[in-house]
């Protein structure tokens, strides 16, 4: 395969394998991921007022994504588990979606990409799912990786 990027994830035989990643050296990694779900303005009122149902949708959602960016290696079969030291989710309400931030930090010997995508998503899942019986017309995406930085561990 001169020229070729080999992948990472797939055995010479074709079938899927963990990246070993034991010597690879221990530094700061840090990935910021972002989404959003778009609602009706007066779903958006409702979040903002408090006055969903459910009860504190952003809240509820926070605790979820940081639960699943935690989780993360039980959810996606070829993450390893990582001892994060950080997770932060954060929400901006805008007319006609909430934006979804999760930022996610550790010290490991690989990176929290999907640590940070896992948050944002579920999330989302968990917004949508407290907003079902307000709002039929609700969409979730795009959801994309923002930023990834990795830094010598002190």
């Amino acid at each position: 395969m001169s020229g070729e990027k080999e992948l990472t994830h797939i055995r010479e035989d074709g079938s899927a394998a963990m990246v070993d990643v034991s010597e690879k050296p221990v530094v700061r990694r840090e990935a910021t991921a972002e989404g959003r779900i778009h609602l009706q303005p007066d779903s958006i009122s409702a979040i903002s007022d408090g006055n969903v149902p459910k009860g504190d949708v952003l809240s509820v959602a926070r605790i979820a994504g940081i639960q699943a960016a935690k989780k993360t290696a039980d959810l996606i079969p070829l993450c390893h588990q990582l001892p994060l030291t950080k997770v932060a989710i954060d929400f901006d309400i805008e007319p006609t979606h909430v934006a979804i931030r999760c930022t996610v930090r550790t010290d490991a010997k690989t990176g929290v990409e999907m640590e940070a995508l896992t948050g944002v998503s579920v999330a989302a899942l968990t917004i949508y799912d407290m907003c079902k019986a307000i709002d039929k017309s609700m969409t979730i995406g795009p959801i994309t990786l923002l930023e990834k930085t990795k830094a010598e561990a002190s």
